[in-house]
């Protein structure tokens, strides 16, 4: 039985992949380096902002350290507050399955987006209430693809919840390979929305929808 679902982020509530990619961008920019749209979802998108940095770093050749992508995180969180999106910032669909779900079971947030723009957004869209833990990038030593950000999201459900939840119980929600990859190896089954990426992306993902409007508790309970 189905007892939690916990919701990526940045690609399956929030339309704001766009915007992160024009961050990072603009601060490798800044660098002397440059970072194409097609190279950002292709091979960074999944990771949390300092992953992404390192990576982004090390295939160019350039030196990495603590010091350095912790600086270049507070650049891109203050180059993203300056962006405004050109549409409507939730998916098409996010809002009515949120509150369609929340109805029934404990929601949750995993993401490698920081806090302050999950929340910034949540309380914007007036959704805030509607989740009962939230995991973000500052939460976790490591995010996905590894497993950490959904343990730690069910174990967060599981305090305030006040039962304890197995993660075979809870459905993750996710548009990236990595971002399901983390849900699987934490034990979680999985639900993929092509947002992001088509469905030969996406199969390893126990369903895979191509709408939130498809995101039910009828399909939740079929998995």
């Amino acid at each position: 039985m189905i007892r939690a679902v916990v919701f990526d982020f940045d690609g399956v509530i929030a339309n704001s992949e766009p915007l992160h990619f024009r961050g990072f961008r603009d601060i490798l920019s800044e660098l002397g380096l440059t970072l194409t749209e097609a190279e950002y979802y292709a091979a960074y998108l999944g990771y949390d902002d300092a992953g992404a940095f390192e990576a982004m770093l090390t295939d160019r050749g350039r030196e990495v350290s603590a010091d350095t992508i912790g600086e270049l995180v507070q650049r891109k969180a203050t180059r993203l507050s300056s962006i405004r999106p050109d549409d409507d910032l939730l998916f098409p669909g996010a809002r009515a399955a949120i509150e369609r779900l929340g109805a029934v079971y404990p929601l949750a947030i995993a993401s490698g987006a920081l806090r302050a723009e999950i929340l910034g957004v949540l309380a914007t869209e007036g959704l805030s209430s509607h989740f009962a833990a939230i995991v973000a990038a500052e939460d976790v030593a490591t995010g996905k693809p590894a497993p950490d950000p959904y343990l730690r999201a069910v174990e967060r459900l599981s305090l305030a919840t006040g039962s304890s939840l197995p993660t075979f119980a809870c459905v993750a929600v996710e548009d990236s390979r990595w971002g399901l990859q983390s849900a699987r190896t934490a034990g979680l089954r999985t639900v993929g929305v092509t947002h992001t990426y088509g469905p030969e992306s996406l199969t390893d993902a126990d369903a895979v929808i191509v709408h939130l409007d498809l995101l039910t508790p009828d399909l939740l309970s079929s998995l």
